[in-house]
């Protein structure tokens, strides 16, 4: 570790040599968002994935280093990999496990980042909620302010089996479109963010939505459905100028949240 000073200039703990401020910041925040998705439950083992573009020239990105669980990721755990999937991590050796990535995981994460330069943070879950919706002929449902969330927003890919093929990478980024949120079919959710505020928000909204879907149909009674009126505007809501400073507030709060439970993450 660096000695030149405890912290850096965002209060960080200073990077390893080898790794910028900025990558490092990334880093940060990135197993933080780990940590969150294991805090709320919202984890398959040792599976899915959350990416992030490192800063600067380069097509590179952060994925998770394959076989950790998601309360046990490090800022120095996670891989840097390009788009064809070979990893440039400056601390790699050949044959190190510490810098394996998952075949799935690389296909799915690298096509959204080489397609949509505009998400840096892509997220993309198996929870049991967002597997049931996309197991459901309808999709996402209507029926909560969550779900009006992505009113017209919101992408679908038919499932085509494990995403180890790199020839689906054309079909899902087609399918993803302009909107920043997918549903795979049979599958999971996807999301994406320029900033991780936004992924974050992204993937709780839908991934409550889920949820709210859910429990809605097992309770077996007629469900009411607000007018297409209303549902449009409740999408147009939540693209205004304050609905952006409350996706930042509530990154902070919950990033709040990693950083007492444990620090050991920006390490």
């Amino acid at each position: 570790m660096s000695t030149v000073s405890s912290t850096t200039a965002d209060g960080l703990p200073p990077p390893p040599d080898g790794i910028g401020e900025q990558e490092w910041a990334t880093r940060c925040d990135l197993a933080a968002l780990y940590r969150l998705l294991a805090h709320f439950r919202m984890t398959d083992l040792i599976d899915t994935h959350i990416s992030a573009r490192v800063p600067g020239p380069g097509q590179h990105f952060l994925i998770n280093r394959y076989g950790l669980l998601f309360d046990e990721m490090r800022a120095s755990d996670l891989v840097k990999v390009d788009l064809d999937g070979h990893v440039v991590d400056e601390r790699a050796v050949a044959g190190d496990a510490r810098f394996r990535v998952n075949r799935a995981g690389f296909t799915i994460h690298s096509a959204v980042h080489g397609a949509r330069p505009d998400l840096h943070w892509v997220v993309h879950t198996h929870t049991a909620a967002g597997g049931a919706v996309s197991a459901q002929e309808a999709g996402l449902l209507p029926i909560s302010q969550h779900a009006l969330k992505f009113h017209g927003r919101l992408a679908y890919h038919d499932y085509e089996g494990i995403a180890l093929g790199l020839d689906e990478r054309e079909r899902l980024v087609a399918d993803l479109g302009s909107c920043n949120a997918m549903i795979l079919r049979n599958h999971g959710l996807l999301v994406g963010g320029t900033t991780v505020a936004d992924a974050f928000h992204e993937l709780w909204f839908l991934e409550r939505a889920c949820r709210i879907q859910v429990d809605a149909l097992a309770g077996g009674v007629r469900l009411r459905v607000p007018s297409a009126e209303v549902q449009a505007l409740t999408a147009e809501q939540f693209g205004t100028a304050e609905s952006a400073e409350i996706v930042q507030l509530t990154w902070m709060a919950a990033r709040r949240l990693i950083d007492r439970q444990a620090a050991d993450f920006q390490s």
